[in-house]
């Protein structure tokens, strides 16, 4: 597309300060009064339309080709694929201010993109090439380290992986982990309330973020990059944007909490009879560890089976197969004295203790960082090996902890007595009780013939979770996957309340139309 005439500007208009709400900076004119109504999707944009946002961006970072489009409409796996006209890669906020404005102004549908990582399909365009995609990549500044307040500012586009590494540059650690942190992007992380193998011990997405810089839909911008452990000012307006999906505002930047980097860390791969003896496990270990038990992971042997088939240089870390897998890892922030390892001498009294009880069929500990990131390897690597079994059936499901174990045995008989030889693979976080309880296709089975029984599954999976109190969604959100079941799990009073949310923040509907509402 060649560049467009520039024929559109952003502005810079401050508001009223009778008008304009506190910490919010107008950056555009002519902004109507909120309607009631969310506005129907509106036809292909014309061209018209499309050539001030090329003049926004540039020719460069405004895609047209479909070649250079195609990583950005799918998802990886292979749920979601959709078309646009046009994908949008800004490289400031101001840049995404103007893109907002004119496509409020003018009807345009907006969906934000950051690592195309989510599994719900929310940042994935549909099929109809109206909607135009955000890319937020190019925003990818760290801007800030501080260390004595252990905080980092962020821009949205920055990885998971290098905000690690910027934080283990100054000996800090910022917590959330995931198998997917070398791709994902942290404004997609916030957007998502991202939770991961580290919510156990420093809580969800949501819990690591201190302050938002946030791009409304009709493009004026929230200054919301405080760094303030306490801020009891009125509505915290950023907790709703956290875990919001896209269909609120556009998380530009972010200030982030640190915490000191352990000192002392060890990871132990065991074998278990059941999820029952893992829940004792789990117990035993919390109680004599508290804060130091930073991971306990739940796994199948048919799951790491298929871990040890597909993952690259993976293998069985145990002589004996057991029918589940605990992978625990304790951590410290300071060192013991001596010389003495003081997570590897409580593991081993944790593992000891558990074995003579009988709850331990076998364990192996890590005895070099390569191990430890190699028995973390099976587990991550876990989700991302089922579809080379073929089709997949996913549920991304939350129960109480003391649930988990009752929740397993009647949901794997379940399924099982459904479809007769599929191969259920639950595994996760059984210390926050978020289980992904995915079914893999029987051996040999027609893959669309088993995919096409998904919402039949997912009835069946879900009624059980919330017999047990449990959660349809318990970390990847709703996204276009589950909007429809939405409503069954909550009441007409929180549906109510979540929509007026959506038509005040987006009263135009620009923002991820379709998506979890």
């Amino acid at each position: 597309m060649a560049q467009a005439p520039n024929c559109f500007k952003p502005l810079a208009i401050a508001c009223p300060a009778s008008t304009a709400p506190q910490n919010v900076i107008c950056v555009t004119a002519g902004i109507s009064a909120l309607p009631v109504s969310i506005m129907p999707v509106q036809p292909m944009p014309e061209s018209s339309l499309l050539s001030p946002l090329v003049d926004i961006v540039g020719p460069r970072n405004a895609l047209t080709d479909p070649a250079d489009m195609a990583p950005y409409l799918r998802e990886w796996r292979d749920l979601y694929q959709g078309e646009t006209p046009l994908v949008l890669r800004p490289g400031t906020r101001e840049e995404v201010s103007a893109i907002l404005a004119h496509a409020d102004r003018t009807g345009l549908k907006i969906v934000p993109q950051g690592g195309n990582t989510g599994l719900v399909g929310g940042q994935i365009p549909n099929d109809s090439a109206r909607e135009i995609v955000l890319s937020l990549g190019r925003l990818n500044r760290i801007r800030e380290v501080d260390a004595q307040g252990y905080t980092m500012t962020v821009e949205a586009g920055c990885t998971l992986q290098a905000i690690h590494d910027a934080a283990d540059e100054v000996e800090r650690l910022f917590p959330l982990t995931l198998g997917s942190q070398g791709s994902c992007q942290i404004g997609g992380n916030i957007a998502t309330n991202a939770g991961g193998t580290a919510v156990l011990a420093y809580g969800n997405t949501r819990d690591l973020v201190l302050g938002l810089e946030v791009v409304l839909p009709d493009g004026r911008v929230v200054e919301g990059l405080r760094g303030l452990r306490k801020d009891n000012t009125g509505y915290d307006l950023k907790q709703l944007f956290i875990g919001s999906e896209g269909t609120l505002g556009v998380i530009t930047a972010a200030v982030l909490k640190l915490y000191p980097r352990p000192r002392a860390q060890d990871v132990a791969f065991v074998g278990l009879a059941s999820p029952g003896d893992a829940l004792e496990l789990f117990t035993r270990a919390r109680a004599r560890a508290g804060a130091m038990l930073t991971g306990f992971e739940l796994m199948p042997r048919v799951g790491l089976e298929f871990s040890v088939r597909h993952l690259t240089g993976a293998r069985d870390p145990l002589q004996a197969p057991s029918p589940w897998y605990v992978l625990m890892e304790l951590s410290s922030g300071t060192e013991g004295e001596d010389g003495e390892n003081p997570t590897r001498t409580l593991m081993e009294t944790i593992l000891g203790e558990a074995y003579e009880a009988g709850l331990v069929e076998d364990a192996a500990l890590a005895e070099s960082v390569a191990q430890a990131a190699a028995f973390w390897h099976l587990r991550h690597g876990m989700s991302e090996v089922q579809r080379e079994e073929g089709g997949s059936i996913k549920h991304d499901v939350s129960v109480p902890v003391a649930s988990v174990p009752a929740f397993l045995s009647e949901a794997i008989a379940a399924v099982e007595k459904m479809v007769p030889d599929c191969r259920p693979v639950p595994f996760g976080h059984m210390g926050d009780g978020n289980i992904h309880f995915n079914v893999s296709q029987p051996v040999g089975a027609d893959k669309a013939a088993f995919l096409a029984r998904w919402d039949e599954m997912n009835e069946l999976v879900h009624g059980i979770v919330l017999k047990f109190g449990g959660s349809i969604s318990a970390e990847h959100g709703i996204g276009r996957l589950k909007r429809d079941l939405l409503g069954e799990v909550k009441s007409p009073v929180e549906m109510d309340l979540m929509r007026r949310i959506k038509a005040a923040f987006d009263p135009n509907n620009t923002l991820n139309p379709g998506r979890v509402l």
